[in-house]
């Protein structure tokens, strides 16, 4: 960092106030402190909308914080500060970041244990691509699922930030990939080697047996709601359900813990039938801990291990980024609306770029 350069004291950030439209976020500035002891100041290069943003607006995200807060799932940035007890080699160094909010904003305050190092020659947008989605599908496929070449899978949702990433993760691991979709993105997915079915076909489950006759080996599961019982049904007599969402519940009157544990006990009885199969619910953040712990310690080095990973993956051409959309991050309004549309045309995440 050179001595003219003009040290980040102020930063704007996307508020949510309440439950509100996205239209009703709020752009504002704050005065930004030093890092403090392991901290790094991080500047956001690149940051996105997801699935939780909308069901935090909505007040349905088990766990979201109290209104108003700035939401933002992960980032992209470059490291501008640290605190005194922090490696100043870290400074200048672009890296990622889980943060399930906070991330709206030109700048923010992070814990510098949490960075993962982003490889040099991948860039902040194709980096943003692969945060929470690409640890998300990689935990999920290789943790949780454990699939191996010649295997089938289903992904629900396969036109989305996970399901894009999650195909492209599968068909490298040798696995046969499903997916349902909208038929605008068919022939896209065919592109990335995907089995495309109409998500508004009255017999889904009918298509995919036509697939695969003696069922998959593996279903990913974003809705959480009834159809869950239909994705349990469509597994092998050795597969693995993965849900990873309750998207279904998204405007749902059901208050949001009470969905959430009911799809919980039903994936455990599942799980815990004689059967074969398995069932479970997929959280990126499980086992993550309290600041300081053990549990937290491994849970960081598993994260950055995975990221790193899966950031090789896009480095050397085995992942390419799907990026649908880029807004200023004071557009995220327009941003969000297109997340939530029906007629949205584009595979992969929409950024937001500060």
């Amino acid at each position: 960092m050179s001595e003219t350069h003009t040290p980040i004291t102020t930063a704007t950030e996307m508020v949510l106030p309440g439950k509100v439209p996205p239209s009703g976020l709020l752009a504002t500035r704050r005065a930004l402190p030093p890092p403090a002891a392991g901290q790094a100041l991080v500047r956001v290069e690149s940051t996105a909308v997801s699935f939780a943003e909308s069901a935090m607006r909505r007040g349905r995200y088990y766990g979201q914080p109290a209104f108003p807060f700035v939401p933002g799932y992960d980032l992209v940035g470059v490291v501008e500060a640290v605190g005194p007890d922090v490696d100043r080699a870290l400074v200048g160094t672009r890296v990622a970041a889980l943060t399930k909010t906070g991330a709206w904003a030109t700048a923010v305050l992070l814990p510098a244990a949490d960075l993962v190092e982003v490889p040099a020659g991948v860039g902040a947008d194709e980096a943003e691509t692969l945060v929470v989605n690409g640890l998300t599908a990689y935990q999920m496929l290789h943790r949780t699922a454990k699939v191996r070449a010649g295997q089938t899978v289903l992904v629900l949702g396969v036109a989305g930030g996970v399901g894009t990433v999650l195909t492209q993760l599968a068909r490298h691991a040798g696995a046969r990939v499903i997916g349902t979709a909208n038929p605008r993105h068919h022939a896209a997915l065919r592109e990335l080697g995907v089995e495309p079915v109409d998500y508004r076909d009255p017999d889904v489950a009918a298509r995919v047996r036509e697939l695969a006759p003696d069922g998959v080996d593996a279903v990913f599961d974003h809705l959480g709601g009834a159809g869950t019982t239909t994705s349990y049904r469509l597994l092998n007599r050795t597969g693995t359900l993965v849900c990873y969402s309750i998207a279904s519940k998204l405007d749902d009157s059901t208050p949001v813990l009470l969905s959430f544990l009911r799809l919980l006990a039903k994936l455990a009885f599942w799980d815990h039938l004689p059967t074969g199969r398995h069932a479970s619910f997929y959280d990126v953040w499980a086992g993550a801990g309290a600041p300081g712990s053990a549990k937290r310690d491994a849970f960081r080095a598993r994260t950055s291990t995975d990221l790193a990973h899966v950031f090789d993956l896009l480095r050397t051409g085995v992942l390419t980024a799907k990026i649908a959309a880029r807004y200023p991050l004071t557009e995220v309004a327009a941003a969000m609306e297109l997340s939530e549309s029906s007629g949205r045309t584009n595979l992969g995440k929409i950024l937001l770029v500060p």
